[in-house]
Formats: C-alpha cells, sequence, structure tokens
C-alpha cells in the first residue's frame, strides 16, 4: 500500500527519506546530536495522523455534500512510563449541523492511519548484506 526508504550515512542523525516520489529530511534537533535539518521521527509520525486525519474528514464531507470549508488538526504526543499518548484537537470550519460534526467525530476515529496506531502494527525486519 506505502513504500519508504531511509537512509542515513556519517552526518549525526540527518536522515534522506524517499516515498511516492518525493524526498524529505528527517533529523534529531540539536539538543539530542542532530542539527535539526528536518523533522524529528515523532513529527513525522504526528504529520501522518494528522493528514490521514483531515483528508479522510474532507473526503467523507464531501462525498456527503456537506459545508466542510477547513479542518484544523493539532496533535501532540508525551510518553507516560510505558506507553504513547497522542492528544488530537480538531476544529471544524463550515456551517455544519452538530449531527454533520458528531458524525465527523466518529469518522476521525476511523481514519487508516488512526487505526495502525491504535491496532499497532507487526513489524517484521530483515538485514541484508
Amino acid at each position: 500500500m506505502a513504500q519508504a526508504h531511509a537512509r542515513i550515512g556519517t552526518e549525526n542523525f540527518k536522515t534522506e527519506i524517499e516515498a511516492g516520489g518525493r524526498a524529505l529530511i528527517a533529523d534529531e534537533p540539536e539538543s539530542l546530536g542532530g542539527k535539526g535539518a528536518g523533522f524529528t521521527p515523532y513529527e513525522l509520525l504526528l504529520s501522518a495522523l494528522g493528514a490521514c486525519s483531515s483528508i479522510t474528514l474532507k473526503m467523507y464531507a464531501d462525498r456527503k455534500g456537506w459545508p466542510l470549508t477547513g479542518v484544523d488538526v493539532q496533535l501532540h504526543h508525551t510518553k507516560t512510563d510505558d506507553r504513547s499518548v497522542i492528544t488530537r484537537t480538531v476544529k471544524l470550519s463550515g456551517d455544519l449541523s452538530e449531527d454533520q460534526r458528531a458524525r465527523l467525530a466518529e469518522v476521525i476515529e476511523r481514519t487508516p492511519v488512526t487505526r495502525t496506531l491504535k491496532e499497532g502494527a507487526d513489524i517484521a525486519t530483515t538485514f541484508v548484506s
């Protein structure tokens, strides 16, 4: 369904990422030994959740012909003990009814990335020469 390629060399901790024919940089902040040249891994994770949330709500509202004119998603990641907590705050713009807003609140809990994060994912790792 999706693919990405990440590559790091000798420059701490700058990582070049290619996905979907586009490129971006990941890095760690200077406080962790990087140069802050790109998004941190958790910023990328939150970005994926925010994009999926926004896109899914927009697609759903468009299909229904609802007057959704914008979606603003604020995300924050924290860690408590051994558990990650992501706080998602959503602002919907447009002349939506309370029923439409309630339905969009249900839909956002079932976006693909939301479900992946909530369910967890198996990761199969292979090292090659």
